[in-house]
C-alpha cells in the first residue's frame, strides 16, 4: 500500500477506500502532533513513522500510532494503539499513548485533518 502524507484535510469515505484497499475495516495512521500532518495507509505505522522521521524532519517524541476504523463513531472510530508509541524513554511504557494530554493534541490534528 501506498503510504499518503496528509497536510490538508480529508473525507472520512478516502479513510473507507483506503480501508477497503488494505485491512479492510482499519487504516494505520501515524500523527505527527507538533507539525500537525500524519501520514497513512501504509502496511505499518513503523513504515509510516519513518517517512515522517525521513521526508519531513518529524522526532521520535512527536510521532504516534493510532489506528481508524472509518465505518465506526464516536471514541471507537480512532484507537491509540501501535508498537511505536513504545516509547519508555519518552515516559510511554505501552502500545497505546498513556498521557491524556498527548491523546488531546493526536485528536486534535486528527480533527482537523479528516472531516465527516
Amino acid at each position: 500500500m501506498e503510504i499518503k502524507i496528509v497536510r490538508e484535510a480529508i473525507s472520512k469515505r478516502e479513510l473507507v477506500e483506503i480501508a477497503r484497499a488494505g485491512f479492510g475495516d482499519l487504516v494505520n495512521a501515524v500523527v505527527d502532533i507538533t507539525q500537525g500532518i500524519m501520514a497513512i495507509g501504509g502496511e505499518l505505522h513503523a513504515d509510516e513513522e519513518a517517512l515522517l522521521t525521513e521526508q519531513y524532519n518529524a522526532k521520535r517524541e512527536d510521532v504516534w500510532g493510532i489506528n481508524f476504523y472509518p465505518n465506526k463513531e464516536g471514541d471507537e472510530w480512532v484507537e491509540f494503539d501501535s508498537m511505536i508509541n513504545l516509547k519508555p524513554q519518552f515516559g510511554n511504557r505501552s502500545r497505546g499513548v498513556e498521557n491524556i494530554e498527548t491523546q488531546k493534541k493526536i485528536l486534535e490534528v486528527v480533527k482537523k485533518l479528516v472531516r465527516d
